[in-house]
């Protein structure tokens, strides 16, 4: 968990931080993170360094994948790079509310949290606070991790650039996850 409008600086900071936690943590930790832009894929790709799990939260309506909105689709489609295995959580993705009921779900299901938070109450922009009080008050350990130098950027993080792929990872293809195929001569084709 984190904020959601971490500056690109500290993204870029607190992946480092991330792997030396999960270095830490003994035994086959697996980390599960919700789709979205920003810390999400920060956080996979730590995991995906540190040969841990990962497990990836979709939003679905019913039995079947809700889409995502549109800045969350490039990182979405990183994430199913990274990740071990996907779970379908029934939750409408451009519902603040539901998407902290989403959050809420994943922390009861969980043995720790990792927080990047920089300690501030819940303000409105996001639900960082809320989700570390939800985990205490269950009992559930919260580790916070908050480098030194790291800021929160002005604007939501879905406007600030995804930052580039590392080179571990193929480059996800320049249509938006979702992008519909059209049939061409018998022939699939996917819009570039």
């Amino acid at each position: 968990m984190g904020h959601a409008d971490l500056s690109p600086e500290t993204l870029e900071r607190v992946e480092p931080e991330v792997r030396a936690w999960l270095e830490r943590w003994a035994g086959s930790a697996t980390v599960v993170v919700r789709a979205a832009a920003g810390l999400p894929v920060v956080i996979g790709r730590a995991v995906r360094a540190s040969g841990r799990r990962l497990v990836l939260l979709l939003p679905a309506d019913g039995a079947v994948t809700a889409p995502l909105p549109r800045h969350d689709r490039a990182a979405a489609g990183e994430l199913l790079l990274l990740t071990d295995r996907v779970r379908l959580l029934d939750f409408d993705p451009d519902g603040r509310e539901a998407c902290i009921g989403a959050d809420e779900r994943m922390v009861r299901g969980s043995s720790r949290l990792l927080a990047v938070w920089d300690g501030s109450p819940s303000d409105g922009r996001d639900a960082t606070a809320h989700l570390v009080a939800y985990a205490r008050a269950r009992g559930i350990p919260v580790d916070v991790v908050w480098p030194e130098g790291a800021s929160r950027a002005q604007a939501p993080a879905r406007h600030l650039p995804h930052p580039p792929h590392p080179p571990y990872l193929p480059a996800v293809g320049r249509a938006p996850i979702g992008t519909p195929a059209r049939r061409e001569g018998g022939r699939v084709r996917h819009p570039a």
